[in-house]
């Protein structure tokens, strides 16, 4: 079983591709090494590599491989000086409304069948806890999150749902999502946001770096609608402070 403190694992992926894999399970510190060698990969302008992807327990590097083969990357990185700050520079928390009233929350109900508990104690849960943004993936804009509370833990569906909307705050397997988009889903929607996760407008498309927190904030309906007129006009409509880290 591998560890917080084990040595990664190398694993190709095609010719164009290796995998470093730090653990199995979503916890800060492992995500901390993930950071790390990502941070490291880019400091050192390693020939031939094209792109990182860093994800709860793992970084793909990308590479060509008229330039690099995956023995040689493997060498470079078992000589890479980590940086003494894991967490990348410029980290944010993000202080972002969501509205968990009705319709919303849309599967609220299946939600307190599975969890045995009372609506307004799973919204509690839920927007009172703190999150990291661990990674983006299904699609643009998908920011996936831990820290969602253990009594929040529930198993994926057994068949994907109809399609959520964008914005739609989702938990499954002991995770948590946003979604940018609308699209079928295994998870289940407990509330629902007026932030554009994913916005071609904007200089920064992704709203959300790696490795920032979250922080939910509650509002209602009418907040919802009138938040939602102003993402649509092209305003963030959430706001956020640079982290200090220790």
């Amino acid at each position: 079983m591998m560890t917080n403190e084990s040595a990664p694992r190398y694993l190709p992926a095609g010719e164009s591709a290796l995998v470093v894999e730090f653990g199995a399970i979503i916890d800060p510190k492992l995500h901390d090494r993930v950071l790390a060698l990502d941070a490291a990969v880019q400091q050192a302008h390693i020939p031939g590599v094209t792109e990182t992807v860093p994800t709860y327990r793992s970084l793909m590097i990308h590479f060509d491989p008229r330039i690099l083969t995956t023995d040689a990357l493997i060498a470079t990185l078992s000589r890479l000086a980590m940086p003494s700050k894991a967490h990348r520079e410029g980290r944010q928390r993000w202080y972002i409304p969501v509205c968990y009233e009705s319709p919303h929350s849309e599967d609220i109900g299946e939600i307190v069948s599975l969890s045995g508990l009372p609506p307004a104690r799973i919204f509690d849960l839920h927007q009172g806890a703190r999150y990291r943004v661990y990674m983006y993936g299904f699609a643009p804009g998908f920011a996936f999150l831990g820290g969602l509370p253990r009594e929040l833990t529930l198993p994926r569906r057994a068949t994907p749902r109809a399609p959520a909307p964008p914005g739609s705050l989702l938990i499954a397997a002991g995770q948590a999502l946003i979604a940018s988009c609308a699209m079928p889903t295994g998870w289940y929607a407990i509330g629902r946001t007026p932030v554009k996760m994913f916005d071609p407008r904007r200089t920064q498309a992704f709203l959300l770096g790696i490795g920032d927190e979250i922080c939910f904030e509650r509002i209602d309906g009418a907040a919802f609608d009138a938040l939602a007129r102003a993402a649509e006009a092209g305003e963030s409509c959430a706001r956020s402070e640079i982290l200090e880290e220790p």
